[in-house]
């Protein structure tokens, strides 16, 4: 492999390993530590984040959460404040998981179909 085709792939590697993706309320990034940040859509401040040791701890979140869930059972998870309303959130926006919105007030989600891949 030549050296363009070297740093050409390296680059791609790195997008890839750094992907960002934006919905409508939050916004999940891959970071290249292998960790998995969600965030409030606009915010600037760590305080508006959770950082998951990768996405597969997000997952596993998920995964042990009831059919129906509000952010006072994401909090049991050791999620504090206002995250834990953004994590209810991500989860219903991102199609990884099989999830949505019943209620906004107070906020709740549903597992739809088989509750995720």
């Amino acid at each position: 492999m030549n050296r363009d085709a070297a740093v050409a792939l390296r680059d791609a590697l790195g997008d890839a390993l750094t992907a960002r993706r934006e919905f409508f309320r939050t916004v999940g990034r891959h970071r290249e530590d292998g960790r998995y940040v969600v965030a409030r859509r606009g915010a600037d401040s760590a305080g508006n984040e959770k950082v998951f040791a990768e996405f597969a701890a997000l997952r596993r979140l998920y995964d042990r959460l009831p059919a129906e869930f509000s952010a006072e059972e994401v909090g049991r998870a050791g999620i504090t404040g206002s995250r834990r309303h953004m994590v209810v959130r991500h989860v219903a926006e991102h199609p990884a998981f099989d999830c949505e919105v019943v209620s906004r007030s107070p906020l709740r989600a549903k597992k739809t179909e088989g509750g995720g891949p």
